[in-house]
């Protein structure tokens, strides 16, 4: 999402509503492409396709990457309302993403278990990525 979001940005040929379906496209084809490749992992692992349980499991586990999104468009929101200009939106949006990066990374760090010190090196650890791609867009110039 960070990288749909600084793309949106700095190609500044789309307005709110092309902003809204490239995020909730991004999210969805993300979030359904993570769907098929746990079913084809578990059917390559077990030999068989994920009962109940396991589909649920999986739709739990990967809805957080639905929740991307919910930045994203409250910001192109309030874009399109006339309150922030798109450009602005769509930057701070990317923040933001970078930003839940981080936290989601000390958080998942915490929940495997690991010490604070641990856990603020895997939110650093993903905040990097999330830069490094903003740094990649923005050296490309899109």
């Amino acid at each position: 999402m960070v990288a749909v979001t600084v793309g949106l940005a700095l190609g500044g040929h789309v307005g709110p509503s092309g902003a809204s379906l490239s995020v909730i496209g991004t999210a969805a084809g993300l979030w359904l492409a993570t769907l098929v490749a746990d079913g084809q992992a578990y059917k390559t692992v077990h030999r068989r396709l994920p009962l109940r349980n396991g589909v649920k499991r999986s739709l739990y586990v990967s809805s957080p990457l639905l929740l991307s999104a919910v930045g994203p468009l409250l910001l192109i929101g309030v874009s399109a309302l006339g309150l922030m200009e798109l450009r602005t939106a769509l930057l701070t949006a990317a923040v933001l993403d970078v930003l839940s990066l981080f936290v989601w990374g000390y958080v998942g760090g915490r929940r495997m278990g690991g010490s604070p010190g641990v856990a603020l090196v895997a939110a650093l650890l993903d905040a990097l990525i999330g830069f490094a791609v903003v740094a990649v867009k923005l050296l490309a110039g899109h």
